[in-house]
């Protein structure tokens, strides 16, 4: 499983974009924090079945100066990342379970069971402005350092309720069965503002190709810890 920095939620682009055009319009808006999978293996030239990997830096902001945003990581380290006119804001909240429902665009780091179903470690609702955004199924490194999956996707299908749910996601080439247990964490995503950067403020950051920017930023609302 091949490694990579690009960041989440960029919408599906079209076929055949040639890589220079590409790369430009990756860079465009935060309405694009992760790529499908299938786009960027084809654009790298990976394999088929080689399935990238998102490595998002999560930690707490210290503060922002200027256009730079100084965060601690989970691990303690201090850690500094430019923002610029094209770096996105995202606000997270705390939703629940019942805020899942049939065509709801969702995102949700999983394991994947033996049984070829994925079992979700936390669900992110996307508000209905976002819809698209990422929307493919790649590899993600949660916050353990472990690796598992992200899948963007639209609700089809839910059953049951009394252990958690099972929700059928589609996306472009694709569909998951992903099983909910009731106590993972499940958050709301909508646009942000880079005043909602405050200290103390949990957040998920997605640099950019030069690690040196910021490509987007989810930051928790109230305290809440962004679960992706």
């Amino acid at each position: 499983m091949q490694h990579l920095t690009f960041s989440f939620n960029f919408p599906q682009l079209p076929e055949g974009i040639p890589p220079m055009k590409m790369k430009t319009a990756l860079t465009t808006t935060f309405g694009m924090l992760m790529l499908s999978a299938a786009v960027m293996a084809s654009a790298a030239g990976m394999a088929a079945g080689d399935m990238p990997v998102v490595k998002p830096l999560r930690g707490t902001v210290d503060s922002v100066d200027s256009n730079t945003l100084n965060f601690t990581t989970r691990s303690g380290a201090h850690q500094s990342i430019g923002l610029t006119d094209k770096t996105g804001i995202r606000l997270v909240s705390k939703t629940d379970i019942a805020s899942i429902k049939a065509d709801s665009f969702i995102g949700s780091a999983a394991i994947p069971q033996a049984d070829g179903t994925l079992k979700a470690l936390e669900v992110t609702v996307f508000e209905p402005s976002l819809k698209g955004s990422g929307e493919g199924h790649y590899g993600w490194e949660n916050a353990d350092g472990s690796t598992g999956t992200m899948t963007n996707g639209t609700v089809g299908k839910l059953s049951g309720k009394a252990n958690g749910r099972t929700l059928s996601v589609g996306y472009k080439g694709g569909e998951k069965q992903l099983v909910v247990p009731e106590d993972v964490p499940i958050a709301y995503v909508q646009p942000g503002k880079v005043d909602e950067l405050v200290k103390g403020s949990k957040i998920v950051v997605f640099p950019g190709e030069d690690g040196k920017t910021a490509r987007g930023v989810a930051v928790g609302k109230d305290g809440f810890q962004p679960p992706m």
